[in-house]
């Protein structure tokens, strides 16, 4: 039915979004996905760092930040020195490296009580759905456009649609905890 496709579209825009979430919290390994978020002022507009130069990973501790137009470099350092995410970068005049720093234990928990908020928020917005999804079923069921067995078999595969998502999504956290946790 069009409530149980249109449930299944929902939920998995919310997995996508904690996935999103989840890749931005560093793992003490480098990622370019953490900046993701950095805009660069470039020729009076702000642009994403990943429009304005080339992000690689040589090491598995270093970002080198490659701008396409060396002007820009400067404005590159000062938009990821302002983000919070507590990164110096440094350059040569070509190119930017940020050396991402091991993890602290504490910094470590410290994270994992960040990805399991995501976790939490994410497995609300699933429920939500859940709750939208069954209140447009109600309505059905006092419209009596269904019959009382469709009626609880789509309520039945949304509530198993919603034990899947949430079930994915403690597998995400249990996933991202995890490399968090290992040194």
């Amino acid at each position: 039915m069009e409530i149980l496709t249109h449930t299944k579209q929902r939920m998995e825009k919310v997995l996508e979004a904690v996935l999103n979430e989840l890749s931005k919290v560093r793992t003490g390994r480098a990622n370019v996905a953490i900046l993701d978020d950095i805009r660069v002022e470039y020729y009076g507009a702000l642009s994403p760092l990943n429009q304005v130069a080339t992000l690689t990973v040589p090491e598995s501790r270093l970002i080198l930040i490659q701008p396409w137009d060396v002007s820009v470099i400067g404005g590159i350092e000062k938009a990821i020195l302002k983000s919070d995410l507590g990164l110096s970068p440094s350059n040569d005049g070509k190119i930017i490296r940020i050396a991402i720093p091991a993890l602290t234990e504490e910094r470590r928990k410290e994270l994992v009580k960040v990805v399991k908020q995501y976790g939490e928020d994410g497995k609300v917005s699933v429920r939500h759905v859940r709750r939208e999804s069954m209140d447009e079923i109600k309505k059905l069921e006092k419209e009596k456009a269904h019959s009382e067995d469709e009626i609880k078999k789509l309520s039945e595969q949304i509530q198993k649609c919603t034990d899947d998502y949430v079930h994915k999504i403690d597998e995400l956290m249990a996933k991202k905890e995890k490399d968090l946790m290992h040194v």
